[in-house]
């Protein structure tokens, strides 16, 4: 099986937060980026990769997107300031 990763996108520090998965996270960003995925994304700008999870398989990841799309919005804040706290734009560290 295939890894994957949960991934999390912004538009800027505090703002819209856009949970997702994928098997391709430098692909995926590029998509939200041109627009040709998620109409949420292309609506509110959520170009910014401000925190990502490694899973070894797609499995894994999944079940991890489900159970953080029902965390409260301070969970994940919590979680992208301990790893970014400058919340930067990290699709430039996945060459």
């Amino acid at each position: 099986m295939k890894g994957g990763f949960v991934y999390i996108l912004t538009n800027r520090k505090d703002g819209v937060l856009y949970l997702g998965v994928t098997n391709d996270l430098a692909n995926r960003v590029e998509q939200h980026r041109t627009g040709t995925v998620s109409s949420f994304t292309k609506k509110y700008q959520c170009h910014r990769l401000v925190w990502f999870e490694p899973f070894e398989n797609i499995h894994d990841a999944r079940e991890t997107e489900k159970r953080m799309k029902a965390w409260k919005r301070a969970w994940k804040i919590r979680l992208i300031e301990e790893a970014n706290p400058g919340w930067n734009d990290l699709a430039d560290t996945l060459v």
